[in-house]
């Protein structure tokens, strides 16, 4: 199954230039582990040294953050989406 990833401007460099595109997987876990497979350099954006998400980052599965789910395991869908966001501040 095809799963639409979106990722902030900001981490284009990280995607080969691309804030949008498609990766296939069966489940979110899976989906999760391509995207970091096909694009190693958001790992360090993404995620600290022991594996937790950033305290910067959200990553949404659809509508949910997935820190809000009881388990990576959901097999997915056709529309199903994977969004990064990514707090940015300074002055």
């Amino acid at each position: 199954m095809h799963i639409d990833v979106n990722v902030p401007g900001l981490l284009k460099d990280c995607t080969g230039g691309r804030a949008s595109f498609t990766i296939e997987a069966e489940t979110l876990e899976d989906a999760i582990r391509v995207l970091l497979e096909t694009y190693p350099l958001l790992r360090i954006h993404l995620f600290t040294e022991t594996g937790e998400t950033r305290k910067h980052v959200l990553l949404y599965y659809n509508d949910d953050n997935i820190a809000w789910l009881d388990s990576l395991d959901i097999p997915l869908k056709k529309g199903d989406r994977l969004i990064v966001l990514q707090s940015v501040s300074g002055g």
